[in-house]
């Protein structure tokens, strides 16, 4: 590509809305553009990286065994009825009405379709197992769009669904495509941990995040420092460390009964602690949550924070809500502030395991301006124990019971799930066995977003001038730069160079433009092309190039040395064929 011809519209300013730098300095370098909240125009820069991680993303999946399929964005809601998901998945499904009045969706994943796909044709164990794949643009109407591609409505995908007769053949190709993601990540170019993570309402048995690792990540990680256990935080376990040895024993039996004080407009754990001179460590929070199954209360030690996700599942519900001040007010007696588990008759608890290591514990007395003292769990209450909290750092790993976990910052570019049968169950997605029985098909369904790993590409790798691609990624590898642009004989040597990249296979812009060399370099480094060769009378002098790669120092080759040159700062074996290739003063 000229790059006079290349609809490329760098700006030299961040726009006010970009929050992060992929959003900045893709717009900035002339990849996307914005049409809606969320939405955005994929300019040629920003489709040529599109395309660049979907071919990497299709090679690996047909290696490991996948067909690629499409399926329509429009889908009906009879197939979302049959899952449950019609009413269940929440604002972020944007439903539609055609000419006729008919309920239709913008598919946002497509578990339904496929498992509609698979139970019309194969009904036979001798068609399993199957792994179907696209790569299309999905809809989500996310209540916040932000950060550009890293969190649109509109976003490309690559999805793929796994069907099986048994649940050895579906772990089988739960871990093969576990490391065709790693495969993708590391021919991307990325930093990335797989973590444990939740299933979420997509569903299932277990499921692992492919986590990009940067500071401006969204999502936060938990590993240890000791073994190789990784989760996010919604998934991080925690071990039931509570002792029962004599020590605590003891105190337990010498806990005096629980005993009202007076707490006047004290509410937060910070503000009872100092008037009573108590640590946050001996309190018991109590939380009012709203859920699908009716109210559950449950309780965390002092400062530390429930996780939802850790209660959903516990609670064995789909939906856990902080409860409104007239519903705790309902459930407890007092105003928000002033609850606490003892007494409160015939409600749910769950309380994280922690909470049994209590001695004199401190709670809301569930009565305004009153705290309780000397509250013992098991004895003043009883409840249901399950690991409830947040993860934070230094907490002891559950894995090897020696590390303790360390917190990264992290950008989620792909999600396995091992689905089981909820959809085949809801869907009657059958085969018959080899003994002529009917069961239900075991899925996994595996996810990655391609404007994500393009997006968080950016976030690892970026400097002040702009953006540092690594190669595969890149959408042109290198830049040919023809300083005096008049001189007939540079653009022969220019142009010889830049088809003879071409000829090889590798993605070259001629940037022949007439502007001011440092606004030129501006721009290539910018929209971080990997090496730039710059050719100048200066340099043709002494029958040479300048050679820089992008973030590096430049230097000058002879002609017969610039394309094994080239092939080193790509990370590319010159073939053995070409060590004599120059550069001719005339195209080839």
């Amino acid at each position: 590509m000229f790059f006079s011809k290349l609809f490329a519209p760098t700006l030299r300013e961040s726009p006010a809305d970009a929050e992060v730098i992929s959003h900045q300095l893709m717009i900035r370098a002339g990849m996307i553009r914005k049409v809606a909240a969320g939405i955005y125009n994929l300019l040629p820069l920003g489709t040529l990286v599109m395309q660049n991680v979907e071919r990497i993303v299709r090679e690996e999946l047909t290696r490991a065994g996948a067909q690629e399929v499409v399926m329509p964005v429009v889908i009906p809601s009879e197939l979302w009825r049959e899952s449950g998901r019609w009413e269940e998945y929440g604002k972020e499904l944007l439903r539609v009405k055609d000419r006729h009045g008919r309920d239709f969706c913008l598919g946002p994943t497509h578990e339904e379709v496929v498992t509609d796909m698979v139970r019309r044709d194969v009904k036979s164990y001798k068609g399993l197992p199957l792994n179907l794949y696209q790569i299309q643009t999905k809809f989500r109407d996310e209540i916040r769009p932000r950060f550009g591609l890293m969190r649109g409505r509109e976003f490309v995908m690559k999805d793929a669904y796994s069907f099986h007769a048994n649940e050895e053949s579906a772990k089988e190709e739960y871990d093969k495509m576990f490391e065709a993601y790693s495969n993708i990540f590391r021919r991307c170019g990325l930093k990335f941990r797989a973590v444990e993570a939740d299933s979420g309402n997509i569903g299932g048995s277990f499921s692992h995040e492919f986590m990009v690792l940067a500071d401006t990540g969204e999502d936060e990680v938990v590993s240890c420092n000791s073994c190789d256990y990784a989760a996010n935080t919604e998934r991080a376990e925690l071990k039931d460390h509570v002792s029962g040895q004599a020590d605590h024993i003891k105190a337990q039996a010498e806990t005096p009964e629980p005993k009202e004080v007076s707490t006047p407009g004290k509410k937060t754990i910070e503000e009872v602690s100092g008037l009573l001179g108590v640590p946050a460590s001996k309190f018991i929070k109590t939380l009012v949550y709203d859920t699908d199954n009716g109210p559950v209360v449950a309780l965390v030690r002092g400062l530390r924070n429930i996780n939802e996700a850790k209660l959903r599942r516990a609670a064995g519900v789909a939906r856990a809500e902080l409860a409104t001040d007239a519903v705790v007010e309902e459930i407890t007696g007092a105003p928000r502030g002033f609850a606490g588990p003892v007494g409160l008759g015939d409600v749910r608890i769950i309380a994280d395991f922690d909470i049994r290591a209590i001695t004199e514990g401190v709670t809301g007395a569930n009565k305004v301006d009153t705290h309780l003292l000397n509250v013992l769990p098991g004895r003043d209450f009883t409840a249901e124990y399950a690991d409830l909290r947040t993860v934070e750092g230094l907490d002891k790993c559950p894995r090897c019971d020696k590390g303790r976990f360390e917190i990264h910052r992290g950008i989620e570019v792909g999600h396995i799930f091992m689905l089981g049968t909820k959809y085949s169950e809801a869907m009657d997605c059958t085969f018959i066995d080899e003994d002529g029985k009917s069961k239900p098909m075991i899925m996994g369904c595996y996810g990655i977003g391609i404007g994500r790993t393009a997006a968080a590409a950016i976030e690892q790798n970026h400097d002040d001038n702009g953006i540092k691609w690594p190669v595969p990624l890149a959408p042109y590898h290198v830049a040919v730069v023809l300083v005096d642009i008049k001189n007939d004989d540079l653009m022969e040597i220019a142009t010889s160079l830049y088809y003879g990249l071409m000829d090889r296979g590798i993605p070259a812009l001629l940037d022949e433009r007439n502007e001011r060399p440092g606004v030129r370099f501006k721009d290539i480094d910018l929209i971080g092309i990997p090496v730039r060769v710059t050719i100048s009378k200066k340099t043709a002098a002494e029958e040479s190039v300048e050679i820089k790669a992008r973030g590096g120092e430049m230097d000058l080759f002879k002609y017969d040395k610039t394309m094994e040159e080239i092939y080193r700062l790509l990370g590319m074996v010159l073939p053995e064929q070409e060590s004599k290739v120059t550069i001719s003063s005339t195209p080839e």
